[in-house]
């Protein structure tokens, strides 16, 4: 059949008949840019952003965290690590690229919430749907017939009752021919998304902001050694980017024994440590002292921060004297473990008191034993024979210079060699309470023993001193990020379990009085139990009616003649 000349595809097509669209202008743009921002699909795709955005912070060494690794990377790769200072790979969660995917989620989330609370306030007040002419199009529909002497109206009253006891909001709808009640259910699952966004927008604030204003400090301690909680007082200290060093609560911790315990009945396992205890002291400012105890995984909180224990060594009492008996230098180092079994490396500085600079490169074995190459290594992590052996080096240590340079390393570049290696020279060794000359009658050196008593006796289990290493760390938005995290977690599981259902009950009069029901149930998104909670309501709607019908007179017998 050929179209009338009149049909929109029997016209010429021209240039000006097809659609033209309107230019969108800067407000359409701004529009348009801000719609794309706030869609889900964008904030799923900035997710996956800031995820692929921290992996650097995992691969390099960050300055917030770890200062000398990322000192180390430069002197590793001296000609990467500039370039990855450029990238700012070394400050990946303060960065400008990682802010940005930041801010960008922050304000995506914001954007997705705020519209979407107030569409489900509108959705809290108004009316349930009114019942579908056609209940049959819709799923889990069925159909009942009301029980004799029940009438629609009634029918539907107890139908209101039983949907309102399962937790549906409800709403009545009357006519002459017909009643009927709508009920829906489930707005807490959209509660439960909104709850989820919301809680991750805290979560963000909670990191992105709240955190500036901790720190991070590290600190080592030898038995008998305190710390003092002042700026000045640690090893290393990290503030967050708002933190005013003037919050520090004053409080002294003194490190009072560090007991180690080893395993010696398990052979495959012979001498690897069991347990860890820091006995310490904690007295705050103005009051008195309190014993608390660190363990790995079991932090001392006290006075607003968390003290973690991070690791530990031996810390060998180390006396140095010149010529004339004078002691020069006089501590207990912490010597680094090296492997599994304690040997630990150590250095020692002498900048004044002798005719030169000395600095001593040392080594330490708890249990000393000897490969069948003639050097030495430690075979049992606990003190059964320990030896401290030193070699000694003179010259410039580069401590006039004004250059910060670490504790734990000595830069032998512009020394001179005095023992060990090809000096001809045998390195120094010492036990507990021995002595040694330093060559070129530079003095002598020491390594104390602090339990002679016992050491007399072959028991060098308290001759050297042990260190702690601890991570003192405030964190004031921890019940905060506890809290939102919980809230997350809360909104994706209602999110996830309670369903969006929507469920008629239709009561039609016949004409011959009887009242036919009908019911039936729409969700949103999937729902495989909505079919059997339909044929539920229906069952206990027409158990209910059966319950409350109205008795039947019974008429009287004739009577009898």
């Amino acid at each position: 059949m050929s179209r009338p000349s009149d049909h929109i595809d029997s016209r010429p097509q021209t240039p000006q008949a097809g659609v033209v669209q309107p230019k969108l202008g800067v407000t359409g743009w701004l529009r348009w840019f801000w719609r794309q921002l706030t869609s889900m699909r964008t904030a799923l795709f900035l997710l996956l952003m800031l995820a692929i955005a921290s992996i650097p912070g995992s691969l390099v060494p960050q300055r917030t965290s770890d200062p000398n690794g990322v000192t180390q990377y430069f002197s590793d790769h001296p000609d990467l690590a500039p370039i990855l200072d450029k990238l700012q790979a070394f400050d990946v969660y303060t960065s400008a690229w990682f802010s940005s995917i930041y801010l960008l989620l922050f304000i995506s989330l914001i954007g997705c919430v705020i519209p979407r609370t107030k569409h489900h306030f509108q959705a809290l007040r108004a009316k349930p749907p009114t019942t579908p002419a056609r209940l049959a199009r819709l799923s889990g529909f069925t159909t009942r017939d009301a029980p004799a002497q029940t009438d629609a109206a009634t029918a539907i009253t107890h139908a209101r009752t039983v949907l309102k006891s399962s937790g549906y909001r409800v709403a009545r709808f009357d006519s002459d021919t017909e009643s009927s009640v709508s009920a829906e259910r489930g707005y807490l699952r959209e509660t439960g998304n909104l709850v989820f966004h919301a809680a991750l927008v805290g979560v963000l604030v909670t990191v992105g902001f709240g955190g500036g204003y901790g720190f991070a400090g590290q600190r080592v301690l030898v038995e008998g050694q305190t710390f003092v909680n002042t700026l000045l007082a640690y090893d290393s200290f990290n503030p967050g980017r708002f933190f005013d060093d003037t919050t520090l609560d004053p409080y002294t911790l003194s490190l009072d024994d560090f007991s180690v315990s080893y395993e010696q009945r398990n052979l495959q396992a012979y001498g690897q440590p069991i347990d860890f205890t820091a006995d310490v002291t904690v007295t705050p400012k103005g009051e008195t002292s309190e014993p608390g105890v660190v363990k790995v995984n079991g932090p001392l909180r006290t006075n607003g921060t968390n003290i973690y224990l991070l690791g530990n060594g031996y810390a060998p009492t180390i006396t140095v004297t010149a010529p004339d008996g004078t002691v020069v230098f006089s501590d207990s180092v912490p010597f680094l473990p090296q492997d599994a079994n304690l040997t630990s490396l150590g250095i020692v500085k002498v900048p004044d008191g002798l005719a030169e600079q000395l600095g001593m490169i040392g080594f330490f074995y708890p249990t000393q034993d000897k490969m069948d190459t003639g050097a030495n290594f430690s075979s049992y992590p606990d003190l059964e024979y320990p030896l401290l052996t030193l070699n000694v080096y003179t010259g410039d240590l580069g401590l006039d210079d004004g250059v910060p340079t670490s504790v734990y390393a000595l830069t032998t570049d512009d020394l001179t060699q005095q023992t060990g290696g090809t000096t001809g020279v045998d390195s120094i060794e010492l036990k507990p309470g021995a002595s040694a000359e330093l060559p070129n009658g530079l003095g002598a050196v020491s390594f104390v023993d602090t339990n002679p008593t016992a050491s007399a006796t072959g028991d060098f289990t308290q001759s050297v001193p042990r260190f702690a290493s601890f991570d003192i760390h405030h964190d004031p938005t921890q019940i905060w990020l506890i809290s939102f995290s919980a809230l997350v977690l809360f909104g994706l599981f209602t999110g996830l379990l309670v369903p969006r259902r929507r469920v008629w009950v239709k009561a039609t009069t016949r004409a011959d009085g009887s009242v036919h029901l009908e019911y039936a149930g729409l969700a949103r998104g999937d729902d495989p139990a909505l079919e059997a909670a339909v044929t539920a309501v229906a069952d206990r709607h027409l158990k209910l009616l059966k319950t409350h019908q109205p008795a039947v007179a019974t008429p009287e017998s004739p009577p009898k003649r």
